[in-house]
Parts: C-alpha cells; structure tokens; sequence
C-alpha cells in the first residue's frame, strides 16, 4: 500500500495547469499586451536550456532572444574563482554565501542590456536571466527537482553552472551542485518565487507543464496547513537488499535497493494536483517560501529556511554491511566545511532477520592509534584487510530497536537490517573508515576519509557506555485508554527528540509550534486527522513518512479500522524547543 506518488489536492480543475508547449505559449501570449515586452525566464540549473528557447521561440517568435549563460564569465575563470569552495576532495567541498551574479562579466552583461534596449519582443532566459535586466513584462521560473538534477548527472545529459564538464563523473558533479550550483540558485530563486507570473514543470521535458504563480502560492499555503507527504526515491547501493522491492512493489530492474528518501525535502518533490494533473516542484520551494508556518519559530530561529530533520530507508535484507563511518563533531564541520550543525542521527530497526547487527562504539580493549594505523594501511592497500569486530562493538538487534548515534560515534548497519535512519539533515558529511575492500556499483573505490575520521571518533564511546547510553534507551512518558508513549532518543547530545506511540485507538498530538516528522512503523493504514476539520483526514500507510507542519497545531492518530484489535506505532521526531531556542 506504500503510495510512490504522494501529492497535495490544489484544484479539481484540470484547466488551471497548461500541458504541452501549444498550451502554455498561449498563456504567456495571453497575458502580453503588446509586442514591445521581455519575457524572462529563470532557469533553475539543469533544465535543458537550449530546448527550452527552441520550443518557446516556437510560440512566442521573439524578435530578440539572450541566453544568460552567453554573458558568463569563461569557464577557467570561474573554475578559478571558485576552487576555494570546491576543493580538490572527491566527495567535500565548502559551504559559502556565494550569489548567481558573480558568475557574470561585467562587461558582457553592459552589452547584452544595450541590446536588450531594442524595440520588439525579448526572451531573456537561464539560470540568471533575471539579473540581465532592470524589469520585465512577464517573468518564469523554470523549476526542477534535485533527483531529477542528479538523473540527468548519471546520464551525462549535463554537466555543472558554467563548466565544461558534462563527462566528469556523476558524483564528482553533485559535489559541485551541492556546493556551489544549487546554493546561489536557491538564494535568487528565494527572492523570485514570491514575484513570478508563472511557474514551469521541466522534469519530464516530453510534458512541459505550467502554473500561474498564484496557483504555486495557494498549493504552498494549502500544504503547510495539513499533513503531507513529499515523494520517495529510490537508489541502489553497493550494500543495498531486497525488503523495499517487495514491500514496496518496486520494478525489478535495479540490482537492489539500498535507499529510499522520503523526507528529504532538500531533493524530494512536491507534488501539487490540480485535476488530473500533476505539477512537481521541488519540496524546497515549500521550505525556502513558508519556512515560519512549516517549521515553526523557534526552528526557523535556529536553522533558517533549512529542513533540519531527515528521514529515510537503509535496506541490506540480503545484502551486505553498511561502510563503516562517523560523523563530524560541530565544531570540524563547522571550521573545516563551513556548516552550521552536524549529523548526528539513529537507526529505528522497521525489520530485522535473525542475525541482525549494528556496528557502534569501540571495544573497551581497541586502542584507538592501532585501529587507526591499520584503518589507513587498509585504504591503500591493493588488497586491503581490516577486522572491524576487534575494534568495534557489534551487538544483535531486532525489530523496534531504536540505536542513537551521535556525532563522533563509529557505527555501520549491519546485513539483514531494514533501517528508518532518523537524523539532522547534512547527509553528505560522512567520514567513511573502512567499505569491506568492495567497490561503488560503477567499479570504482567508494571514497575513505580515515583522517577526517580519526580527528572526529569521540575514543570514550566505549561497550559500557554505548550499550547503557545508546541502545534502546526507552523512558515511558505518558498513556491513555488506546494508548501509550515513550521517549526513545535521541541521545542528550542531540537536536532531535524522538516519541514513539502504541495505539489500538485515537491519539491527541500538538505541535506546539514545532515541526513534526513521522513514520508508521507499525499497522497497515492510520488515518490523521483535525479536531477542527482544518484539514480533510490524511491516509497513511506502513513505513511512510508523513511531515505535519507547525502551522498545523492539534491533530491526532488512530487505525483506519474502528476497534482494530492490532497495535499501530509511529516514531516522532521533533526539535527539542530549548535546543533551537539557544
């Protein structure tokens, strides 16, 4: 019953999205006055610009038409102006305050707006249009989600912002997106969304779709308002099992399937429907347009317009080991990468087979220095070795098991677990130790950082103290007639507080102002629901993840079916208030 295409009802009437490129030029057509008029249209980067301006010349027959890259700065200039940022490291750059405008030549962008001065139509269009010129008649953002980015990265389709490197590897390009790319295009983006005429699908570039940004702006105040879901994808791993391809009815056409994203709203999508259509933004504009009544005050204080909480699936049934890892500590990601907060995060255990382990902490008898040395030994090594269980605890868990793992704790997932991974959100800043001598699904070696690693692994973090601090550290909080609650993490450390809820009836939540993200981890369906009607009843389903706005306030839980003698469970996660309050 898992739902792969979750989205957000806006409008009953199909005719409030235009399909097709027919459609939408005569909506663009329609809201021109005459023929001495600009037509600007921000392209988020990685949209296909060069089909862009062909199909909307099409419709459009510009008299003048300037393409934003046109008056970049060349390709070894901006190489050079930005190398501090993105670092020689195959997987790390640095996060910065760069704007999209310091791509540009002064001097090219004088003469386009010379030209620009002419009588006639003008399409100015890419990824800074809007910064060529003073106003204009009509403006489009042309939007498009991160996976999508990323898919189009693999394919080699595209390369990175104003770059030749459309052959470089895929990962070495979401690198540069990470860093550089997707930052100053969500800075402008920030500034537009609240002014544009419309808005443009362009994932699927065989169905353009278009709404008006009125209609983006009543789909983002209707969904921070109710429960909802972004839409999951799914990647395959090195490591990766077969659970989600049979719980979830995935095609049998990947080797496996190692993640599954489904509350990362840095790269997920938003779906908003209007009729039969279905118009994908990226979950971001939701985050970076209504981060107040999405995440709540005291959240927004603290993070900004960034999703702290990350929820997503580690599948190894039937695979192998998760690399063996930590995290940063705050104050490394904070000097060495320029990022606010780290990952620290928890491994809730939806499934797990018989010999079922996870990997956490040192041995009381490891001597850190020793386990180093042969950690480096092993990542240069044309055959490399290295016995993890006589450095690092390895302690069975089972089903429910609910394992923290704050920053500087050495951990891994081992095989046959299905993992709900609970976490703040810089996912990308792992130290990975050691990857079982195995390579990435490309045949390539996945990257090691054994000396980030070594400055970061908090030595202390041994057996006793993990297996008293980290597993399972259950405290019964409150219960009623259908149900009962618990803490189960995350760890003091930690932002984030964890509740999980065993119910066979109703159970009243608040959001006291505060971003919740949850998971079903147990019972087929539940249904959430308002005390007041302020939302129509929400359907969930086993394993989904589902984001409750702050703005939402009450709202409450039960069975979809009445009296079912079956105990439900969600996991809760939230931002501990006097945490984000300091």
């Amino acid at each position: 019953m898992y739902d792969k295409s979750p989205y957000v009802r806006i409008s009953e009437d199909a005719a409030d999205c235009r399909v097709g490129w027919n459609e939408i030029g005569a909506a663009i057509r329609a809201r021109l006055t005459g023929r001495k008029a600009k037509v600007c249209v921000e392209c988020y980067p990685g949209t296909f610009i060069p089909s862009l301006v062909q199909s909307l010349s099409a419709e459009l027959l510009p008299d003048q038409v300037l393409v934003a890259d046109s008056c970049y700065l060349s390709p070894p200039e901006i190489e050079a102006k930005f190398k501090q940022f993105i670092t020689d490291d195959p997987v790390f750059g640095r996060m910065n305050s760069i704007t999209l405008d310091e791509f540009f030549d002064a001097s090219k962008v004088a003469e386009s707006r010379a030209r620009l001065a002419c009588e006639g139509l003008c399409l100015v269009i890419g990824t800074g249009a809007s910064l060529l010129v003073d106003e204009w008649d009509i403006l489009i953002y042309a939007d498009l989600a991160r996976w999508e980015i990323q898919q189009r990265y693999r394919r080699g389709e595209i390369g990175n912002l104003g770059i030749n490197n459309r052959e470089d590897r895929a990962s070495l390009k979401y690198k540069r997106g990470f860093f550089l790319d997707w930052r100053v295009a969500d800075r402008l983006k920030t500034k537009l969304l609240p002014q544009i005429d419309f808005l443009l699908d362009c994932n699927n570039p065989q169905i353009p779709k278009m709404i008006s940004g009125a209609d983006l702006h009543k789909g983002l105040d209707i969904a921070v308002q109710r429960p909802f879901r972004v839409v999951p994808f799914f990647d395959p791993g090195p490591w990766g099992g077969h659970w989600m391809e049979s719980i979830f009815d995935l095609p049998r056409n990947k080797p496996n399937y190692a993640w599954c994203f489904d509350c990362v709203p840095e790269e997920n999508s938003l779906l908003l429907g209007f009729g039969k259509h279905r118009v994908e933004i990226p979950a971001l504009d939701l985050v970076l347009i209504e981060s107040r009544r999405l995440l709540g005050e005291i959240v927004e204080k603290a993070f900004g317009a960034e999703f702290p909480i990350r929820f997503d699936l580690l599948d190894t049934m039937g695979g192998g080991n998760l690399s063996l890892q930590v995290h940063p500590r705050a104050s490394y990601i904070r000097e060495a990468f320029g990022m606010s907060y780290t990952q620290d995060e928890s491994y809730y255990l939806l499934d797990a087979g018989k010999d079922a382990s996870v990997y956490l902490g040192l041995r009381e008898s490891t001597d850190p220095e020793e386990m180093m040395r042969k950690l480096a030994e092993a990542a240069v090594s044309s055959n490399p070795e290295f016995d993890v269980e006589a450095f690092v605890n390895k302690f069975p868990v089972r089903k429910h098991d609910h394992i923290l793992i704050p920053a500087g704790t050495v951990h891994c997932s081992g095989r046959d677990s299905m993992v709900l991974e609970i976490s703040a959100t810089p996912y990308i800043f792992t130290f990975k130790l050691w990857d079982w001598g195995r390579m990435d699904l490309d045949g390539t070696p996945r990257p090691l950082h054994v000396t980030d690693g070594a400055a970061n692994i908090c030595r202390e973090r041994r057996e006793r103290w993990v297996a008293g601090q980290l597993m399972n550290y259950v405290e019964p909080i409150a219960s009623g007639p259908h149900w009962r609650e618990e803490r189960t993490g995350l760890h003091a450390l930690e932002f984030i507080e964890t509740r999980r809820h065993w119910f066979t009836g109703p159970v009243e939540h608040h959001t006291q102002g505060n971003l919740n993200v949850l998971n079903l981890v147990q019972g087929d369906c539940a249904i959430v629901e308002s005390p007041t009607n302020s939302f129509e009843p929400f359907e969930v389903h086993y394993a989904e993840t589902f984001i409750i706005p702050a703005a939402v306030g009450p709202y409450s839980i039960r069975p979809a079916e009445s009296h079912s003698p079956k105990e439900f469970a969600t996991i809760k996660a939230f931002v501990r208030p006097s945490i984000a309050g300091s």
